[in-house]
C-alpha cells in the first residue's frame, strides 16, 4: 500500500499529514463515535460525489449527528484537498467525529464543535495479474454489529475478519449469516447465475455501496440482466461468477473461494462485459462538472 499523500485537512485547516494532531479525550478515539467516506478520484475528478456525501449524511443521521458542512462546503473541502495533493488518480477519506469534550461520558450526546479530518492517497491500481486470474477469497460468519449500513469509523471486527483472508494469503472475506451471503469485509459481493447478476438486498446488515449502484447502472446500460435477491451461501458456492465491488477496487472477479475454483477459475465472461464498460463509463466522464 502506497503512502498517503501529504496534506490533509482538519477542523478548517489544511495542514502536512505528518503534523495533525486530535485531543485524545475525541470521541471518535474514545468510543468510535463517527461516521466516514472513502471516494476514487480519476484524473483529478471526484467519483459520484453527491452519492459519497448523501451517504455521509445517513449515516450521521443514523447516530444522531448533523452533518457540519453543507454540500457547497463539502465540495469546497474535498476540492481544495485533492488540488493540493496533486490530483490525478487518488482517493479520498473523510470523518466527522463528535468532537472532543472534557471528560469522557457516555450519554447525554454532546453538543460540541465536531471534528472533521480528511486525506488523500494514491488509488491502488488495478494489477493486469488481478484483470487476468481474478482474486482469491475465503468465507467466514458475520459478527459485526446490527448496524452495518451505517458507514461507522467502528471497524475492530472488520479489521478482525479481514486478517482471516490475510492470514490464508486471499484477498477479502466474504460474510455469511444464518446461510446468507451479507457482503466482504470492505467490499459489496455479487454473484452471476445463469447470466443474470443477482446482489443481496439492501437492508441493515450491509452497507449501501456506491459502487454497487455504479456497477447496477454500468451493468444496466450493457445489457446484463440484474436484480437484488437473497442469496443462499449453497447459491454462493455454486455461482457461475463471484463479484467485489468497492471504492477502490471498481468491479473484481473472484475466482477462488476457500480454495475451491469460482466456474472455470478465471473472471467470467459477465464480468469482462461489465468491466469494459465500466472503463468506458470512468473515461466518459473525464473533465466533466462532477
Amino acid at each position: 500500500m502506497a503512502d498517503p499523500l501529504p496534506i490533509s485537512y482538519l477542523n478548517g485547516e489544511y495542514v502536512p499529514l505528518r503534523e495533525a494532531r486530535i485531543s485524545p479525550l475525541d470521541r471518535g478515539f474514545l468510543y468510535s463515535d463517527g461516521v466516514y467516506e472513502v471516494m476514487p478520484v480519476y484524473e483529478g475528478r471526484p467519483f459520484r460525489f453527491e452519492a459519497h456525501a448523501e451517504r455521509l449524511t445517513r449515516s450521521l443521521a443514523g447516530i444522531q449527528m448533523e452533518d457540519p458542512h453543507t454540500r457547497t462546503e463539502w465540495r469546497e473541502i474535498i476540492s481544495t484537498l485533492i488540488s493540493r495533493n496533486g490530483s490525478g488518480n487518488q482517493y479520498v477519506y473523510w470523518q466527522v467525529t463528535r468532537g472532543a469534550e472534557f471528560g469522557r461520558n457516555h450519554a447525554p450526546l454532546p453538543k460540541i464543535p465536531r471534528t472533521v479530518f480528511a486525506f488523500c492517497a494514491p488509488l491502488p491500481p488495478i494489477t493486469a495479474a488481478t484483470l487476468e486470474n481474478g482474486v482469491a477469497c475465503v468465507t467466514t460468519e458475520d459478527t459485526r454489529w446490527a448496524y452495518c449500513d451505517i458507514k461507522s469509523v467502528s471497524l475492530l471486527a472488520n479489521v478482525l475478519l479481514r486478517q482471516q483472508s490475510t492470514e490464508a494469503g486471499a484477498t477479502e472475506t466474504i460474510l455469511l449469516k444464518d446461510g446468507q451471503l451479507r457482503e466482504a469485509s470492505a467490499s459489496a459481493v455479487h454473484v452471476v447465475i445463469n447470466g443474470e447478476i443477482i446482489s443481496p438486498p439492501r437492508t441493515r446488515s450491509i452497507l449501501p455501496g456506491t459502487t454497487r449502484s455504479a456497477m447496477e447502472e454500468v451493468a444496466a446500460s450493457a445489457g446484463v440482466p440484474l436484480r437484488s435477491a437473497p442469496v443462499s451461501e449453497v447459491q454462493l458456492r455454486s455461482a457461475d461468477e463471484i463479484w467485489l465491488t468497492a471504492s477502490t477496487r471498481e468491479v473484481q472477479a473472484v475466482t477462488t473461494l476457500d480454495g475451491k475454483p469460482v466456474g472455470n477459475g478465471k473472471p467470467g465472461p459477465v464480468w469482462r462485459r461489465v468491466h469494459e464498460a465500466w472503463q468506458r463509463y470512468k473515461q466518459s466522464l473525464v473533465g466533466k462538472p462532477w
